[in-house]
């Protein structure tokens, strides 16, 4: 590099105060040298925002008036946010040395590198990779995201079976590096998705408008994961539900989302029977309510709905698994990103 990129860091905070005060240290030894450290604070109810002026009066605090969720808030605070480069990380997150420069290094390789993600493995279980993001995010053909490393709920040990970075389909919310230029293009996330899945309907218009989605396997994080709403809530199953089936709307063609939804209503449904059958009543009802709002969603534009920008170039479609990856996973068991066919890659 012929000069140094300014990167801010920014961490979006709601009522995450324990994890400030486990994590931020990490984040404030990094090493880049111009760096900005930046704490969004959605409204807390927390001592988040005294506890930060207190103890870290160098990191800058913007404070938003209310809890705009995961997409919402990033928007209103990184408006306020001028560097080269953002790094949306969670609050959740440990880094590691040096996490930061491979990572830029590599976006400042090629323009057309839009975002990319480092390594993230579990914080829990260090040796294993973490379920939001792991090697780099895929998808298949009916819009069922995965990773490498983790599919489903099948979590890989790092054995060092994916040290070579490249290009995938998304890059991960908990550690997602993107150009401050390519970010403002895009129009940032959508705030339909208020959060969860939000990075990867980024990603795909990202995909859709030409760029490149990397994997940068030289930086490593840890993720504590569900930090904010932990695997068995309901509103998490609601959001995963519905904004799946708002990815599909938005980034295919239209005859094309038409017959993915269709399918993915048949298979939603299982799911639904499936969580009766296991008494989990209020996921059940869960995914019914997503569909309701899906649905509803249909016959409006969403406020704050981010759209394909026009005369953009053709899209970028490496990343997609051409197969179905739960006939590949619960039919064919192959449980690991590696048993899965490259040629469908």
């Amino acid at each position: 590099m012929t000069h140094t990129p300014k990167v801010a860091v920014v961490i979006l905070n709601w009522n995450g105060l324990k994890y400030l005060k486990q994590f931020l240290p990490s984040v404030l030894a990094s090493t880049w040298p111009n760096l900005d450290i930046v704490m969004g604070d959605n409204a807390s109810s927390d001592e988040s925002v005294a506890f930060m002026r207190e103890n870290y009066p160098s990191v800058r605090i913007i404070q938003n008036d209310k809890n705009y969720g995961f997409t919402g808030g990033y928007n209103r605070v990184l408006a306020q946010v001028e560097a080269d480069y953002y790094i949306l990380l969670n609050s959740d997150v440990e880094v590691t040395p040096n996490w930061i420069e491979p990572v830029i290094e590599l976006m400042e390789s090629d323009s057309l590198i839009a975002a990319a993600a480092p390594k993230i493995r579990s914080y829990a279980q260090k040796e294993y990779f973490e379920h939001a993001g792991a090697a780099g995010g895929f998808i298949d053909k009916h819009g069922y995201p995965f990773c490498r490393g983790r599919i489903f709920y099948e979590l890989e040990k790092d054995n060092g079976q994916y040290e070579e970075s490249g290009e995938v389909f998304w890059a991960s919310g908990a550690s997602l590096f993107i150009k401050k230029a390519i970010w403002d293009e895009s129009g940032g996330f959508d705030e339909g998705f208020f959060a969860h899945m939000e990075e990867i309907d980024l990603c795909w218009r990202l995909k859709n408008m030409g760029y490149k989605v990397m994997y940068c396997a030289q930086s490593t994080i840890y993720h504590v994961g569900g930090g904010t709403l932990n695997a068995e809530n309901p509103f998490k199953t609601y959001l995963n539900f519905r904004n799946n089936l708002l990815l599909i709307k938005k980034n295919l063609p239209f005859w094309r989302a038409f017959y993915v939804i269709s399918l993915r209503f048949i298979m939603d449904l299982l799911a639904l029977l499936r969580f009766l059958m296991e008494g989990k009543r209020k996921d059940a009802w869960a995914v019914s309510r997503a569909h309701q709002s899906f649905v509803v969603s249909l016959f409006k534009k969403a406020k704050g709905e981010r759209v394909k920008p026009k005369g953009i170039a053709e899209p970028n479609t490496k990343g997609i698994f051409r197969a179905s990856i739960v006939w590949a996973f619960f039919v064919k068991k192959k449980t690991r990103f590696t048993d899965l066919d490259p040629s469908e890659l």
